[in-house]
């Protein structure tokens, strides 16, 4: 059975529904750290400052019975099929080494347990475009551990390059979490109307992002964390309402037929079948227009959450997420 995931509101016990038990919990709240929930349940919580809406938190579940257990500072659960795992570092003044480190162990901890799959991944940059001791900028400091990490665990190779989002938060170190699977194998897909970012030219640092535009798995369709880029280079600049509206024709295309069937997905989805979406929105002041801008194109059945923080690029003042669900997952 696939995992599936929804979400409750801050201050309510979160509950698995029937037949299904939680995994994990991640909560967009106030605070950094990486707690035991309420059900024993691993509980990463970032720093949002939810400025639009309440804070609330994700919730993970899955059809076995999970075990939750940590190690080598990390916290992970697994029911036999899919494994999530979760890190925080705290504020450093370079962070590649222990990036390395953590996520070198991480990806240790995935075959150790034997989750051959990792097929999402999401990680939390606090003060992402500001710059660290060396005067690098803290994203791209980050960008070169996360990648020396991943060429331990996969070498050259960039065909098991999940999904992913990389984004700011209100507070100071890096958080990260990843799903993988043990059994079912997951298909990884570009959007051709973006160079994929491990392509991506030195200009934009040291070594290019790891990640995918998109991951396919049981049916359901994650799509990373998109922004107003075409080819490699941010478009719009300065104007949130077409940068909103070109991150959304980036996904639209993504999760189309023309973009899927050339790369040997099943599908034709359009905009309207999102769900979890998550629009990250650089100025609190921009939050009104994005918000104009999603419910124009996405229609009321798709609810958005809306998080001000930064994005990776300081030309970027719009992120946007979610993901297409399969006949089986149930919200």
């Amino acid at each position: 059975m696939a995992i599936r995931a929804h979400l409750s509101p801050i201050g309510r016990i979160p509950e698995a529904g029937p037949g299904r038990h939680i995994l994990a919990t991640v909560t967009y709240g106030a605070t950094t750290g990486l707690t035991v929930g309420h059900h024993g349940n691993p509980d990463l919580a970032v720093p949002m400052a939810v400025t639009a809406g309440d804070p609330f938190t994700e919730v993970w579940t899955v059809s076995g019975r999970p075990r939750w257990a940590s190690r080598d500072d990390l916290a992970y659960a697994h029911d036999g099929s899919h494994l999530f795992v979760a890190g925080v570092l705290p504020e450093q003044d370079v962070y590649t080494p222990s990036v390395r480190a953590l996520y070198e162990k991480a990806f240790a901890l995935v075959n150790h347990l034997d989750y051959g799959h990792i097929f999402r991944m999401w990680n939390f940059v606090g003060d992402i475009v500001g710059s660290n001791a060396e005067g690098m900028e803290i994203y791209q400091d980050f960008v070169r551990g996360r990648a020396q990490a991943f060429h331990t665990y996969m070498g050259d190779s960039t065909a098991q390059l999940p999904a992913a989002t990389g984004i700011g938060t209100q507070g100071r170190g890096i958080a990260f979490l990843l799903l993988a699977t043990r059994s079912a194998v997951p298909r990884h897909l570009e959007n051709s109307r973006q160079t994929a970012a491990y392509h991506y030219p030195g200009r934009y640092g040291p070594k290019p992002p790891s990640f995918a535009r998109a991951t396919v798995l049981d049916d359901v369709l994650y799509v990373s964390g998109t922004a107003s880029i075409l080819g490699h280079e941010t478009v719009h600049r300065g104007d949130v309402r077409r940068q909103t509206q070109e991150t959304l024709a980036n996904i639209g295309h993504l999760i189309s037929r023309d973009n899927l069937a050339p790369q040997g997905a099943r599908g034709d989805h359009d905009l309207k079948d999102l769900r979890l979406v998550k629009a990250y929105v650089r100025r609190e002041a921009d939050m009104d227009e994005v918000r104009a801008v999603c419910e124009e194109t996405l229609g009321s059945g798709v609810e958005v959450r809306y998080l001000n923080v930064a994005v990776c690029r300081d030309d970027l003042l719009v992120e946007i997420e979610g993901l297409v669900p399969g006949p089986e997952w149930e919200l």
